[in-house]
């Protein structure tokens, strides 16, 4: 006879040392039931994972009558290696709850006895309820009965967005859908004026993505540091969400991802790479937790949303273009041109022509008591900056950043410069000396983007950071939060600033006209001076009997015009459109660099220098080409094309202008199908079309597919070398292992074009 103890669920009754039988019967978790209700069955069938706030249930046959008078049932559920009452990370209850507790215990445990029980045949339905204030993560719950001790269960316990108890209770079931369930993503890049949607495959609920997020946590600084105290705050979606941050990122712990801006991924792969985070952390887990080379800003964020939206914070990811890195906390961006228009001096401060971050939601009783400041948060992985002495960023109040409170943890003023920071552009002359050009507010934080709920639309979310941008409560909100940054007393920080805002006011007026440069869109200009009327002639006060003052030289306003859409493969074919109210003669320099999204540049690709004469009410077109060969080497590893012209009075060196655009290349055409009507675990097939539209062979070409539910791995697919013009047309087959809506997806890469992706929707049936 086997008189060894088991546990878990038993079937037969247990023999006790000695041949007596246990009064456990049988004991039974019943993951399929608790998870269906807990909104965990899309993470495990086999697992027990529950949500604090709401009740689970525990099947117990004793092998005799129940009767909690006289054979009360304790039960102990604790987590961490150093479980406290008085951290909320151990509790004791029971039927009856008469057990002694710590007088400060904190996070208690219930348990109720269903209706279905049957106490006299020792039939229990033990309804457990973790509180919804209790620490998040794996537990064991123990239960003794008649001087006997047996393991009830080990269940994973998450937070609760739909307990109005639990910090991250969101009202709106369809938001909370969408921002906890939904495993299909979509990041936004590219720049203000080219915004390019990308589906992103979040996988929270792969079903190793516990173990994965979990592991997270076990292994920050926070943990090895103080394990009791870090167990015991996770209770906290604040605290959580700041150590994610921390652990997505690995510069200064053993965190997910290596960040690399440089261009240089040989040892790895590109950003760019990467559909989904899935494959991102189960490679980092499978390496012994050894950062995933490489990402960026929308891959960190990325991760970050599958991670916190399993651990059942809703989360969201946020596209911000334009938007400033500003690391000195000025609220100021300067940028530095040569004459040549390219960038000769290199700063800390920049402007991303996009960045991606997170938002979770969750209420704030740290930095209000009403609940001011509830609702988003912004949760930045990409290590840009130290918040103390840590890469990570937020939680930061986007109520807070609206209102300008940069006083407020954490990282507000970061986030605040993000999307309010002021752009100074200065001239560098050949001596090293500096002139400004102009001061340009409202130039960072446009298009603020996020998906929509329930639907593939991108939503702008700008007006959630800041009012409308040049109204009078913007300026205020910034003249406030510049108030408090630089630490200002009440009266000398009013003044100055009034007398900074008088002057930046004069220079916007003086150069109004300028600041359209990006938003005309005319097509077709020819190269050749075209008549337009002028509607910006100054007239003289003829009302004036004094001596006229020497009127100011009007401005020249220059809009860069898109000739045909940018494509990669393509040559690109812009127009520089110049006018004036009077006559002009212009040296004009123009430059085209290629860039890192994050506001670098990367190298010279052409320049071109020129002198024009300018009729006063017509208008000049400059036709700007660049052609595919002189540019494609360039940009495999660069984001975006900067054109910009510096023009000079030469008459009048001193008035300088500049223009600049971003050009983001549009990827050349692929396409992605899925035939038929998948079923779960048969075989199914799909294709992927791409022609080369380029006058070379692309060689090194490979294809990558993936899809959560779909593949549980990424599947690489090697390509022959493609000649010019030709296309190529892969075939494949796959078994699709979960139901519902999934997203195939493919990654084409080769030697001329990085990673051109095309996503499709598949439903699986059963």
């Amino acid at each position: 006879m086997d008189n060894s103890r088991t546990c878990g669920t038993c079937e037969a009754p247990l023999m006790m040392p000695g041949g007596t039988t246990s009064i456990f019967e049988s004991v039974q978790p019943s993951p399929m039931k608790n998870n269906f209700l807990h909104y965990t069955s899309e993470i495990s069938m086999k697992e027990l994972i529950v949500r604090r706030g709401q009740p689970f249930d525990i099947d117990v046959k004793l092998t005799k009558p129940f009767d909690p008078k006289l054979h009360p049932l304790k039960i102990v559920a604790s987590t961490g290696e150093h479980p406290s009452e008085d951290l909320g990370t151990a509790t004791t209850f029971g039927i009856p709850d008469t057990v002694n507790r710590s007088a400060s215990a904190k996070a208690v445990w219930k348990v109720e006895l269903h209706k279905n029980s049957d106490p006299k045949s020792g039939k229990l339905v033990l309804s457990i309820t973790p509180p919804a204030d209790a620490p998040i993560g794996e537990y064991t719950v123990m239960g003794w009965h008649r001087d006997e001790q047996k393991l009830l269960a080990k269940p994973v316990v998450l937070f609760n967005p739909w307990c109005r108890d639990d910090q991250v209770y969101m009202e709106n079931a369809k938001e909370v859908e969408e921002y906890v369930m939904n495993e299909q993503g979509v990041l936004y890049r590219g720049s203000k004026n080219y915004i390019m949607p990308l589906d992103w495959d979040l996988g929270q609920f792969e079903e190793d993505m516990v173990k994965l997020s979990l592991k997270m946590l076990d292994i920050s600084h926070k943990h090895i540091d103080n394990p009791a105290e870090d167990v015991a705050s996770r209770s906290d979606p604040v605290y959580v969400g700041r150590v994610i941050s921390a652990m997505i990122n690995s510069v200064d712990d053993h965190g997910v991802l290596e960040g690399n801006w440089g261009g240089n991924y040989g040892d790895g792969f590109s950003p760019s790479h990467w559909n989904g985070s899935h494959a991102i952390l189960k490679r980092w887990y499978d390496s012994d937790c050894k950062p995933v080379k490489y990402g960026q800003c929308w891959v960190f964020a990325g991760v970050m949303c599958s991670v916190m939206r399993l651990l059942g914070v809703p989360t969201r990811t946020i596209s911000n273009f334009a938007s400033a890195h500003d690391t000195n906390g000025n609220l100021t961006i300067d940028r530095f041109h040569a004459k040549e228009g390219v960038t000769p001096r290199q700063t800390h401060d920049s402007v991303w022509n996009f960045h991606v971050w997170t938002e979770s939601y969750m209420k704030r009783p740290d930095l209000s008591e009403t609940g001011k400041y509830d609702g988003w948060q912004v949760l930045d992985p990409t290590p840009q900056e130290m918040s103390d002495n840590v890469y990570c960023c937020g939680p930061a109040s986007v109520k807070a950043i609206r209102d300008g409170q940069v006083n407020l943890k954490y990282d507000c003023p970061f986030v605040f410069a993000e999307v309010n920071a002021d752009i100074v552009e200065w001239l560098v002359k050949e001596d090293g000396s500096q002139t400004k050009i102009e001061s340009f507010p409202g130039k960072v934080g446009i298009n603020t983007s996020t998906k929509a709920v329930n639907s593939k639309k991108r939503v702008d979310v700008t007006d959630t950071y800041k009012p409308k941008e040049g109204s009078e409560k913007e300026r205020a909100v910034f003249k406030y939060a510049v108030n408090i940054t630089t630490d200002y007393s009440a009266t000398d920080g009013d003044e100055e600033v009034e007398e900074e805002e008088e002057e930046e006011e004069m220079e916007e007026n003086d150069g109004a006209e300028e600041g359209e440069d990006s938003v005309e869109t005319e097509e077709g200009a020819e190269d050749e001076v075209v008549e337009e009327p002028d509607d910006e002639e100054t007239e003289e006060d003829s009302e004036n009997e004094e001596a006229p003052a020497p009127a100011p030289v009007p401005p020249v306003v220059m809009t860069f015009v898109e000739v045909t859409h940018p494509t990669n493969g393509k040559d690109v074919r812009l127009k520089l459109k110049l006018k004036s109210s009077t006559a002009r003669q212009l040296s004009i320099n123009i430059s085209v660099q290629a860039m890192h999204y994050n506001g670098r540049p990367a190298v010279n690709i052409k320049h071109q220098e020129m002198e024009k004469s300018l009729v006063p009410g017509k208008a000049l077109l400059i036709p700007i080409r660049i052609p595919f060969i002189i540019y494609h080497e360039h940009m495999i590893n660069a984001d975006s094309m900067n054109v910009s012209a510096v023009v000079t009075d030469m008459e009048n060196p001193d008035h300088t202008y500049l223009a600049d655009d971003d050009v983001v290349l549009l990827d050349p055409p692929i396409s992605l199908k899925i035939f038929g009507k998948p079923q779960v675990h048969s075989r199914a097939r799909g294709e992927v079309v791409f022609r080369n539209p380029a006058n070379k062979t692309l060689t090194n070409c490979h294809l990558t597919l993936s899809g959560s539910g779909l593949w549980r791995d990424e599947v690489e697919v090697k390509i022959p070398d493609l000649k010019p013009k030709i296309q190529v047309r892969v075939k494949f087959f796959f078994f699709p292992y979960k139901v519902g809506k999934k997203t195939a997806m493919a990654d084409f890469d080769c030697s001329s074009f990085k990673d051109i992706k095309v996503s499709c929707p598949v439903k699986i049936r059963k």
